[in-house]
């Protein structure tokens, strides 16, 4: 099968996930400087929420360039991944909402988690149907910051009971990770054309 429709279909979810972030925003009544801070929790969460919803977008494109054909498999995995994403809109208002409380921040942490599971199934379903040898598996090779991001989230959401703010550092630290760019796939894309 085509990867064109799963590529413009998770495009579209994507979209729509950012989009309903940014609607969680409600216009304050005055027009004064002061009536913005109390929207600054949720600021500061949409912007992480919204870098994340980027580094999956890159990162599934990139990705999908690797990609000759789909089938079946490949498309729930996708399916699954985006079931995770579309979640991301609930814990950001959340957190936002009360300023990064413990039990919202560790349900956004394991959110987070399940989504970089649900990459991670992804791509390993992805690579079972183009085999060892194929672009994907060239590039992403041990595949280390998706084991670690996996490894520093669980620790996050365990920190949330104990330190809120070390589990909103660790986060942030996964994001940072992701949002440098990985070159591998683009490299390797180069290489072979």
């Amino acid at each position: 099968m085509n990867k064109n429709r799963l590529e413009a279909f998770s495009d579209g979810v994507l979209a729509i996930i950012i989009t309903i972030m940014v609607l969680e925003f409600k216009v304050p009544n005055d027009t004064t400087f002061e009536a913005v801070i109390p929207l600054f929790h949720k600021f500061l969460s949409y912007v992480l929420s919204f870098i994340y919803v980027g580094i999956y977008w890159s990162n599934h494109h990139h990705m999908m360039h690797t990609v000759k054909r789909v089938n079946g498999n490949i498309l729930w995995a996708n399916l699954h991944l985006l079931f995770w994403l579309s979640l991301i809109p609930f814990a950001t208002a959340w957190i936002g909402e009360h300023h990064f409380a413990p039990f919202p921040m560790m349900l956004y942490g394991v959110i987070l988690l399940m989504n970089a599971i649900a990459y991670f199934i992804l791509q390993t379903v992805i690579l079972k149907h183009h085999g060892k040898d194929s672009l994907l598996s060239k590039a992403i090779g041990k595949d280390f910051k998706g084991k670690i991001s996996v490894v520093i989230y669980i620790i996050a959401v365990i920190s949330t009971k104990y330190y809120v703010v070390i589990s909103g550092a660790l986060y942030i630290l996964v994001a940072l990770m992701w949002l440098v760019p990985d070159k591998r796939i683009e490299r390797i894309i180069n290489e072979n054309d």
